[in-house]
C-alpha cells in the first residue's frame, strides 16, 4: 500500500491561502482486499525545520485532517509527509512531500496603495481600458518572487512581457463592499538583475461593468488595482515593490470591455513592448492613488480560479451573402460559456463584428432575442500587417454559434476557435448506459453545469441575468457534487450568500447580491440554499468545517422563518405579500410563470424541511440542545402543514403533482395519506400521457418520490419521455446543455417568450442527482459522510440494460456497474480503500457489508 493524491485545502500545493489551520488529505493506493488505514503520522517542514510531527496518531481519518502545529506566518511555506499504518499495523513508505504556502495572513503585511485612472465611465457608458506599468532595478537574482494581486473590477498582471498566471476574470465576483480576493502568484523566474516592469491591464467586470440588466458601477466608478511585489535575493535582501503613485498608465487597443456588453479591441492603437524594460512611457499619465474603501476584507483565493479548460473546433462554417457583404456563422457544435479565439486577416482599419447564439433561427440567422438587454458582441479593428490573432479577456459569452461579419479575407473552419472557460472544479464523475439519449443527457447536465461555473453558480451565462440564483443552486447543488470536486467552489459561495444575508436573518435570492430583484427574501426554495446546499455539501465531502463556518447564517435564517411565520405557516397570504417565486416555469395548468402550487405550501413544506436538517447539522457538530430544539419545529410545522394543507383523506391543497412531492419528499404526511397521495401523483402523470407538470421546485425531488414508494417504473417513464415537457425533448431536438423551460422551442410554437429563454440552464439538470444515487445506486450515509460508509442499492427498470457509474470520491474510485444479462442481474462493484460499503441488491434485497476492494454478485432479474 503507498499514498497518493496529496492535497492540503482540496488542491495540489495551493500558493498563497490565509486559512490558519489547513487541512490534509491524502488517498490510500492498493488492490488489497480490506486496506485500510489504522494510524497516521504527518510531519510538516518549513525553512529546513521540523514545524510539526503529529507523532503517531490511532485514527482511519485520511481526509481533512487539521494542520495542529504552531501558529502560520504570512508568506511560510510549509511542507508535509504522510505516512500511515495499515490494517495489519505496518506503516507505509514516506509519502512524496506537498507544500502549501501561507499568503498575506495580517492586513498591515499590505503596503500598496489602490492605483487606477483619471477616466471614469458613467451609468450607461464605459471608458478605454487602462494600462499600467511600473519599472524598477534589480542589483541581483532572485531566490524568491511573490507578487499579491487584486483588483476593484479584474486584472491581467504581466512582468517583462510574461502574462502572470492562467485564470481569467480575476479575482472573481465577491460583494466589493465586504470582501476582495487576491491572488498569490511565484514570479521567481520571470525577474532578471537590472530593469524590470510589472505591468498590468484593468477591466471593469462586475465591479463597475454591467452585472445585469440595470445600470453599470454597481459597486465603484472605475476599476482599481492593488499589487505587492516581494521579491527576495540569495542574501536574504528584501525588496518590495508596491501599486502607489510612481506607476503609469495609458490606454491602448481596449477601448471597451463589459462583462455583458462585450469588448472592442483596435489593434492599430497597440503598443508594443509596454510590459518589458526600455518602453518609452514618457508620454504616459501618472495614476490616481485611492483609500482603502471603509470595511473591505482582503482575503486570499482559497477556492478554484476561472481559468481556459477546452479548446472546440467549429463542426461547421456556413456563409450568408447578402448585398452589404458576407456573414460567416460558425457552429462550435456544443453550447458553452467562455471566449472565441480568431484568426484573420484585413486591411488596417477593417473591423469585424462577432456575434454569439445559443441557437439559430428558421432562416439560419443568430437567435439573439433571449439576450434582452446583454449586447453580446465584441469587434476586432484589424492593424493590416497580415494573420492576427485575438481572443477578448474581459467578458464571457454563453454560445454555440459564432458570426464574423466585417470587410476580412473570407474564413475558413480554422478561423474559429472555442474557448471553454469555468472554475477550475476538476470532474469526478461518470455514467454511460445503454440508452444513448441518457448518455446525451448526462453530458448536457455536465455541459450545464460547466457553463455556470464562472466563479458563482450563474443560473445562465448568456442574458443580462448572470446572478448567482440560489434555488437553482439549491435543486442542483447533490449533481454537482457528483460531476466535479466542488466543495471548495461551494464554500466560497456560502461565504457570499452569508455576506448577502439581511440583518433580519432572511437570505435574498441572489448571491453576490445586486438588488436586481428588490427583496431581501428570496422566498421559498430559493432562500433555503442556506441550508440545503451546506448539508449536501457535508454529505459529499464530510467537510464539518462547511457546516461550522455557516451554522450562524443557518440558525439566523430559520429563525427568521419562525420570526415571521404565522400560526407556523411560512409566507402565509393573508400577512406576507412576497410568497416568492413558486415553482417556478412549473407547466401545471395554472397559466402563471409561478406555477399553480400555493406559496405558502411550498414554504411551509421548506420550513419543515429546513428546521430538521438543520437539527441533523446541530447533531453533527455536537449542539445536542440546537438539535433537539430545531427538531421540536420541524415536528410543530409538520404539523401545521398538515393541518392546512391536507384533508383527512390524503389529498394535498394545490392538487399539483409539485404539492404531493413536496408533502412526499418532506415526510410531511401522516402515515394513512400517504397511499392517497401516491395515488392522486400517480394518476396525475399518467392522465397527462405519463408527463410531469412540476417546475423549478417540484422536478428534482419527483423521481425520487416515485422510487422510494415503489413506483420506479415510472420514474423511468418520465426520464425515458421524448415529448414536452420531459428530459429528452430537449435531447432530441440536438440540444448540448438543460434548457430553462420544458417548452424554450416546440415545433409547433418555435421559440418560447425570448424573455426568459435560456438554452443553458443547469437547474433540470437536477436529475443526474436521480442517476447516480438510484438508478446507480451510489450514495451516502450522513452518519459518516463523504462516502467513508457508501451505500449501494441500484433500481433497475425499464429502458436500460446496463450503467455505469464511477464517482472520485474523497477515498479514491467508487464504481456500480451492473447489466441485465440472460434473465440476471450482474453487478460489479469497487470500494476504495479506507473506505466501507453497505451493499443491497435491489431484487431479493440482500444486504452485503463491504470493506475496500473489487466485487461482482449476480441474482436473478424479475422486472
Amino acid at each position: 500500500m503507498h499514498l497518493a493524491h496529496l492535497r492540503c485545502e482540496y488542491a495540489e500545493h495551493p500558493l498563497g491561502i490565509d486559512l490558519p489551520r489547513p487541512r490534509f488529505s491524502w488517498q490510500l493506493q492498493s488492490d488489497r482486499q480490506g486496506a485500510r488505514q489504522t494510524a497516521y503520522q504527518i510531519v510538516t517542514e518549513s525553512d529546513g525545520e521540523t514545524l510539526w510531527d503529529s507523532g503517531k496518531v490511532e485514527s482511519d481519518q485520511s481526509h481533512l485532517v487539521e494542520y495542529a502545529g504552531p501558529p502560520l506566518r504570512s508568506a511560510q511555506r510549509i511542507a508535509g509527509r504522510v505516512r500511515v499504518w495499515d490494517e495489519n499495523d505496518q506503516p507505509t513508505d514516506w509519502s512524496q512531500a506537498a507544500w502549501f504556502e501561507m499568503g498575506l495572513l495580517d492586513p498591515a503585511d499590505w503596503r500598496a496603495t489602490w492605483i487606477g485612472s483619471f477616466l471614469v465611465g458613467s451609468a450607461r457608458a464605459s471608458v478605454p481600458v487602462p494600462y499600467l506599468r511600473k519599472t524598477f532595478r534589480l542589483e541581483k537574482a532572485p531566490v524568491r518572487a511573490r507578487l499579491y494581486v487584486t483588483a476593484l473590477g479584474l486584472y491581467e498582471a504581466w512582468m517583462n512581457g510574461q502574462r502572470v498566471g492562467d485564470a481569467v476574470l480575476t479575482p472573481g465576483w465577491t460583494d466589493y463592499r465586504i470582501r476582495v480576493r487576491y491572488q498569490t502568484y511565484d514570479v521567481t523566474d520571470l525577474l532578471r538583475p537590472g530593469e524590470n516592469v510589472l505591468g498590468a491591464v484593468l477591466g471593469d467586470g462586475w465591479y463597475c461593468g454591467h452585472v445585469e440588466w440595470r445600470d453599470r458601477q454597481l459597486y465603484g466608478d472605475r476599476p482599481k488595482l492593488l499589487a505587492q511585489l516581494v521579491i527576495t535575493d540569495a542574501d536574504k535582501n528584501e525588496t518590495v515593490i508596491v501599486s502607489d503613485s510612481s506607476w503609469k498608465h495609458n490606454f491602448g487597443p481596449l477601448t471597451e470591455a463589459d462583462l455583458l456588453n462585450g469588448e472592442h479591441y483596435d489593434a492599430r492603437r497597440e503598443f508594443p513592448g509596454w510590459d518589458t524594460p526600455g518602453f518609452d512611457d514618457s508620454a504616459w499619465f501618472p495614476v490616481q492613488t485611492f483609500p482603502h474603501p471603509a470595511g473591505l476584507r482582503l482575503v486570499a483565493q482559497n477556492g478554484p480560479l476561472v481559468k481556459v479548460h477546452e479548446h472546440l473546433t467549429p463542426i461547421a462554417m456556413r456563409e450568408i451573402r447578402e448585398w452589404s457583404g458576407s456573414r460567416y456563422i460558425f457552429d462550435l457544435g456544443q453550447n458553452m460559456t467562455g471566449v472565441v479565439r480568431i484568426r484573420l486577416r484585413g486591411a488596417a482599419g477593417a473591423t469585424v463584428r462577432i456575434r454569439y447564439a445559443e441557437m439559430l433561427n428558421p432562416d439560419g440567422t443568430l437567435y439573439t432575442a433571449n439576450l434582452r438587454t446583454a449586447r453580446a458582441t465584441d469587434y476586432y479593428t484589424c492593424k493590416g500587417e497580415g494573420e492576427e490573432t485575438w481572443m477578448p479577456r474581459f467578458t464571457f459569452h454563453g454560445f454555440r454559434y459564432v458570426e464574423l461579419v466585417g470587410p476580412i479575407e473570407p474564413p475558413t473552419v480554422e478561423s474559429v476557435t472555442g474557448l471553454v472557460w469555468h472554475s477550475e472544479n476538476p470532474i469526478t464523475g461518470d455514467f454511460t448506459c445503454s440508452d444513448p439519449l441518457i448518455n446525451q443527457l448526462h453530458r448536457n447536465i455536465l455541459w450545464g453545469w460547466k457553463g455556470n461555473t464562472v466563479d458563482v453558480p450563474t443560473d445562465c451565462p448568456q442574458r443580462d441575468e448572470r446572478m448567482g440564483w440560489t434555488g437553482d443552486a439549491q435543486v442542483f447543488c447533490r449533481t454537482a457534487n457528483f460531476l466535479t470536486q466542488s466543495a471548495a467552489f461551494w464554500a466560497k459561495w456560502l461565504q457570499d450568500l452569508e455576506d448577502a444575508q439581511a440583518e433580519d436573518g432572511s437570505i435574498p435570492p441572489t448571491a453576490p447580491s445586486t438588488n436586481a430583484i428588490r427583496t431581501g427574501d428570496g422566498g421559498p426554495a430559493w432562500a433555503d440554499a442556506a441550508v440545503i446546499v451546506p448539508w449536501n455539501t457535508y454529505l459529499a465531502y464530510g467537510d464539518r468545517r462547511i457546516l461550522a463556518e455557516r451554522y450562524r447564517m443557518m440558525k439566523r435564517f430559520v429563525d427568521s422563518l419562525t420570526a415571521n411565520a404565522v400560526d407556523d405557516i411560512r409566507v402565509h397570504p393573508a400577512y406576507v405579500p412576497w410568497g416568492g417565486f413558486g415553482d417556478w416555469l412549473a407547466l401545471d395548468g395554472s397559466g402563471k410563470l409561478d406555477g399553480g402550487t400555493p406559496k405558502d405550501l411550498i414554504g411551509t413544506a421548506f420550513y419543515a424541511y429546513s428546521a430538521r436538517l438543520l437539527a441533523q447539522i446541530a447533531e453533527a457538530l455536537g449542539y445536542a440542545e440546537d438539535s433537539a430544539a430545531y427538531a421540536a419545529l420541524s415536528e410543530r410545522v409538520r404539523v401545521a402543514f398538515q393541518r392546512r394543507y391536507v384533508t383527512p383523506d390524503g389529498f394535498v391543497s394545490g392538487n399539483t403533482q409539485t404539492s404531493y412531492v413536496l408533502a412526499l419528499a418532506f415526510d410531511l404526511l401522516p402515515e394513512n395519506a400517504i397511499p392517497t397521495a401516491l395515488d392522486w401523483l400517480k394518476r396525475d402523470i399518467l392522465q397527462r400521457d405519463t408527463h410531469l407538470s412540476t417546475g423549478f421546485v417540484g422536478t428534482s425531488y419527483l423521481p425520487f418520490v416515485l422510487s422510494r414508494y415503489g413506483l420506479t417504473d415510472l420514474a423511468y417513464a418520465l426520464l425515458f419521455q421524448k415529448t414536452w415537457p420531459s428530459w429528452l425533448y430537449a435531447v432530441t431536438q440536438g440540444a448540448t446543455t438543460i434548457w430553462e423551460r420544458w417548452d424554450g422551442w416546440t415545433h409547433d410554437k418555435g421559440f418560447q417568450d425570448p424573455g426568459m429563454n435560456s438554452f443553458n440552464h443547469y437547474a433540470y439538470g437536477a436529475i443526474g442527482d436521480w442517476l447516480y444515487r438510484v438508478v446507480a445506486g451510489i450514495d451516502t450515509d450522513p452518519r459518516q459522510p463523504g462516502y467513508k460508509h457508501i451505500l449501494l442499492h441500484p433500481h433497475p427498470g425499464p429502458g436500460l440494460t446496463h450503467v455505469r457509474a464511477a464517482l472520485q470520491s474523497p477515498y479514491g474510485l467508487i464504481v456500480s456497474a451492473w447489466r441485465i444479462e440472460n434473465g440476471r442481474f450482474e453487478w460489479d462493484v469497487t470500494i476504495p480503500p479506507n473506505a466501507h460499503a453497505t451493499l443491497t441488491l435491489p431484487g431479493s434485497g440482500e444486504r452485503h457489508e463491504l470493506v475496500a476492494g473489487t466485487y461482482h454478485f449476480s441474482e436473478p432479474y424479475n422486472p
